[in-house]
């Protein structure tokens, strides 16, 4: 996680956002007490978005769960993709 002041960033933005699209970092600007400006990359962001859809009905929830549970027990197949 990267963390700067409003100064530093404006010096610096390419640099700020390379690092962000690149690296997949979290940049938290800070604006001061108790405020500041969080920046992800767009495919951080869109993960985040899927996963809250995922999570946002118990029925999703609960097979996301037991799939999880079916995995770490060993419970789980794997199938080859057919290739054309």
């Amino acid at each position: 996680m990267l963390v700067a002041n409003i100064s530093d960033f404006r010096k610096d933005i390419k640099s700020y956002f390379d690092r962000v699209a690149t690296n997949f970092e979290t940049l938290i600007i800070n604006r001061g007490k108790d405020s500041g400006i969080v920046v992800i990359s767009l495919e951080e962001y869109n993960s985040l978005i899927a996963t809250n859809y995922e999570l946002s009905n118990r029925t999703n929830e609960s097979r996301l769960d037991s799939a999880i549970d079916k995995f770490k027990s060993g419970k789980s197949f794997s199938k080859d993709l057919i290739e054309e």
